[in-house]
């Protein structure tokens, strides 16, 4: 089986989507607040078991698998047909909605670790030596924001394979018309 930008819209798609599950149910079943129980100087915080920060991670995992399959999918030579990628920035669309793209994903990928990362330390430094400390867990509402970016991202990933699928059209288009490659990328640039 060959590889295909629908096959590739697929792959991205899916990951997308499971990234996408994994953040919002970590963002659901992310306990609100811990028990304190206090000790002799100390407040230890008790937790109940959650499974906030392994899907967190997964839902990581899933949007850069997603991310990278997206990025190599604009740049693959589908059917052995090589396009510069001077061919495909020459498209305008095309190079905004890659740059949202790269925006996008960088912006889902921190609102993902963040509140993954800090509900870990939470878990894992529960022994405070302040008698009045309340066992807080991360910022609520943070992953599931990453969620829905994460799901955004690959859409957007979705949206740029599209418009470099034109692109290329277009640079084998002009292929056709001028008769050589190397004044097709001379007269796209």
């Amino acid at each position: 089986m060959t590889v295909s930008i629908k096959i590739m819209s697929l792959i991205i798609a899916t990951l997308g989507v499971i990234s996408f599950i994994f953040g919002v149910v970590a963002e659901n079943k992310k306990p609100a607040s811990g028990t304190p129980i206090p000790g002799k100087g100390i407040v230890i915080c008790q937790y109940p078991a959650d499974p906030t920060v392994a899907f967190g991670y997964l839902s990581v995992a899933f949007l850069l698998a997603s991310s990278i399959a997206g990025y190599f999918s604009l740049f693959y030579p589908y059917q052995r047909k090589f396009v510069p990628r001077g061919a495909l920035f020459k498209s305008t669309s095309f190079s905004i909605f890659f740059n949202i793209t790269l925006f996008t994903t960088g912006l889902a990928i921190t609102l993902l670790i963040w509140p993954t990362v800090t509900e870990q330390i939470h878990l894992t430094r529960n022994v405070h030596h302040n008698l009045e400390t309340a066992c807080l867990t991360a910022k609520t509402g943070l992953l599931g924001g990453g969620a829905f970016l994460s799901l955004d991202s690959s859409l957007f990933w979705l949206v740029s394979l599209m418009l470099a699928g034109n692109a290329r059209e277009d640079y084998f288009d002009e292929i056709e018309e001028n008769g050589d490659s190397a004044e097709a990328l001379k007269n796209s640039a």
